[in-house]
């Protein structure tokens, strides 16, 4: 359909879910998002972000080609399906008029070279927002509230919360924040460390431990892909993730906030929600994070 132009040199996935995929009604996903999504009609600040995006006609974006749910790549449509792929076509339509995007390939080293020199206007990638952070780069949002969750294997009972932990063996990567995390909420649990989320994910499915403690938004991206593993309640922490912005353009972050507030009470976040993580983690759309910037 044209919207996505890829940078960089791409990886397919098999069997991942199409960006054309259909809705009660006819259309797609997207269109269907599209048609509820506001676009900017306020004035333009010359020389400024928003005024050099239009004059471009497509958003530039930082991300991700390979996180299903979040932003994978489909290999027949070229189109990116997810939840942070749907915000960065709907903030395109919001700037551009229409929902022109360019994806560039971002990693946690690259992300804020790819700000400071202006090769991208956002990173949008699940990148959470702290104060080493904020020293480097300008936050909108946050957009969406992430944390450490827990993932059972499916027909697990006797784990519904945190404290349930307790007694167990737990399985988290090595040096991440689960372990903090787990020795919080369960002192007593015995925790088992693997180097990689695809490490853990076996070692659960081996029974080398009953729980496995992860950020949500990659056990959600894991559970879509894996019918074996189940997650259960909601984040026991807080892991803000925020829309990244070149540092000190106070301007453009209060724009990007502004839609976010917009999109926010109109229902449109929700729905984004409902078609992307929401078809993993059951129970109604969460309510969005509050605007901290």
């Amino acid at each position: 359909m044209g919207r996505l132009l890829v940078a960089a040199l791409l990886l397919f996935v098999a069997g991942c879910s199409g960006g054309s995929e259909a809705v009660p009604g006819g259309g797609s996903k997207i269109d269907a998002l599209l048609a509820k999504a506001p676009v900017y009609s306020g004035e333009v600040t010359p020389g400024s972000a928003v005024d050099r995006i239009r004059k471009r006609g497509r958003l530039v974006i930082g991300g991700s080609q390979d996180a299903p749910l979040l932003s994978q790549l489909d290999p027949v449509s070229g189109e990116l399906t997810g939840f942070d792929a749907y915000l960065g076509e709907l903030l395109a339509h919001y700037v551009v008029g229409r929902p022109e995007t360019e994806l560039l390939s971002a990693t946690s080293e690259t992300r804020e070279p790819l700000l400071a020199n202006g090769t991208v206007d956002v990173i949008i990638q699940t990148y959470t927002i702290t104060p080493a952070r904020r020293e480097r780069v300008s936050f909108a949002g946050p957009y969406y509230q992430s944390g450490q969750s827990i993932a059972v294997r499916k027909g697990t009972s006797g784990i519904a919360k945190p404290a349930d932990l307790a007694g167990r063996t737990v399985i988290a990567g090595a040096n991440t924040p689960a372990i903090a995390a787990i020795r919080q909420a369960a002192p007593t649990a015995e925790i088992v460390e693997f180097g990689s989320d695809p490490e853990c994910l076996t070692a659960l499915k081996q029974g080398r431990g009953e729980a496995y403690v992860q950020d949500q938004a990659i056990l959600v991206a894991d559970a879509s892909k894996d019918g074996e593993l189940q997650l259960v309640g909601e984040p026991f922490t807080e892991d803000p993730y925020g829309i990244g912005i070149k540092h000190g353009d106070a301007e453009f972050t209060e724009f990007v906030d502004d839609w976010l507030r917009e999109i926010g009470k109109s229902g449109l976040w929700q729905e984004v929600w409902k078609q992307t993580i929401g078809t993993v983690v059951t129970g109604d759309a969460p309510a969005p994070p509050a605007i901290a910037s």
